[in-house]
């Protein structure tokens, strides 16, 4: 956690959160594994097995293995695979990863992370990245002008080669209500956002499409799945790439046969990184009517590290997958299939949770910034 940030939170739980609870529960209280031994202990007390203190821990057995098994015929059906073997994971020989939004945050430790296992990686980003490693090629574009990416692409594949792996990275946010948005606010929102996906995959996926193989990340958010105050650009340039994801992921299996190629959505709550540096989450004080230590515990804000190292894992594994980062980010999302007054009951009680709604109340804008935007400094005034 950044120094300064959520002073007042008992250092015994800095780093306990709800998240840490679902991972321990789901290695024992909700693993077929663990659950199966209850039975034959409790048995083994001398109890009947017509007990009933037998006969629940057995059906709560077999519920979580028809569970657990049901979603491992999805993950195989979704990736191809088979009962009898597992795929191939990924072999990072040859591999040109590249990725959008690089230079800074969490496409920066990504980029930087890669590059020590000896892959070549590009970056696309409007600021130069910060790295000592060899492998990392930045190229300036910006990523919202088609014209610029599909001439950058022509170099980067004849310099570097054509990428196997694109992550889908780069985003802007302007954190004004709706009214105040100037046109250039939404247009940059969307074309950064939204139309940046587009640009990149046209510029790269026949290339990936031809070769046959490769994996997509698109990077999207969990205001996809509920408005947020202030974010109402944001909210719906994200909702976006999610469809152009699900869409890509059929015009990849049933248009250009190739289901080898993976495709990965990632939705992550609030992370600590320069987009959101001036915003009240990044702030001592929390936008929350919880406790500071409360509010951390269920809405626990990510770092950059986290996200990476799901990204990392799911290109290691070669699979197709749905990141969801924190826990909560999985209860938003489910929200979106129970009946409106359920809905707004639970989205009263995540937003109310997190203090989502008054996160950018004194929000200032410092990275993505236009020409025609002024800088302003820790202190509040602007500069030229």
């Amino acid at each position: 956690m950044p120094s300064g940030q959520f002073s007042d939170i008992p250092e015994t739980l800095g780093v306990l959160d709800v998240d840490v609870f679902i991972k321990v529960l789901s290695r024992t209280l909700f693993s077929p594994f663990f659950t199966a031994f209850i039975p034959l202990l409790v048995a083994s007390q001398r109890q009947q097995w017509d007990a009933p203190a037998v006969k629940w821990s057995a059906g709560w057995f077999f519920l979580l293995s028809m569970f657990w098994s049901l979603r491992f015929i999805s993950k195989l059906w979704r990736n191809g695979g088979s009962l009898l073997y597992q795929s191939a994971r990924t072999s990072w020989e040859n591999q040109i990863v590249l990725i959008t939004g690089g230079a800074s945050g969490t496409g920066e430790l990504l980029a930087n992370t890669l590059a020590v296992r000896n892959v070549d990686v590009v970056v696309l980003d409007v600021n130069p990245i910060v790295s000592e490693n060899y492998n990392v090629h930045y190229y300036k574009c910006d990523i919202s002008n088609w014209e610029e990416v599909n001439v950058i692409s022509k170099r980067i594949i004849e310099e570097v080669g054509q990428p196997t792996i694109v992550v889908n990275n780069a985003g802007v946010v302007q954190g004004k209500p709706l009214v105040e948005l100037s046109a250039e606010d939404i247009n940059q929102t969307f074309a950064v956002n939204t139309l940046g996906h587009f640009w990149v995959l046209k510029a790269f996926l026949p290339g990936i499409v031809k070769q046959r193989f490769g994996h997509i990340v698109t990077v999207s958010s969990v205001t996809a799945f509920a408005g947020i105050a202030r974010m109402a650009d944001y909210c719906a340039s994200k909702s976006a790439v999610i469809s152009l994801h699900e869409s890509l992921r059929y015009e990849l299996d049933k248009i250009y046969r190739t289901p080898q190629i993976r495709t990965t959505l990632v939705t992550t709550g609030f992370i600590h990184t320069p987009l959101f540096s001036r915003s009240s989450y990044a702030a001592t004080e929390t936008p929350s009517p919880l406790p500071a230590w409360l509010f951390h515990f269920f809405a626990p804000p990510l770092d950059s590290h986290e996200v990476v190292k799901a990204i990392i894992a799911a290109l290691d594994a070669n699979e197709s997958t749905d990141i969801k980062l924190p826990f909560y980010a999985h209860l938003v999302a489910l929200s979106r299939v129970f009946p409106s007054w359920v809905r707004d009951v639970l989205q009263w009680v995540i937003l109310q949770i997190s203090g989502a709604d008054y996160m950018m109340e004194n929000f200032v804008k410092v990275s993505g910034l236009r020409g025609d935007e002024e800088v302003v400094n820790d202190e509040g005034s602007k500069e030229a």
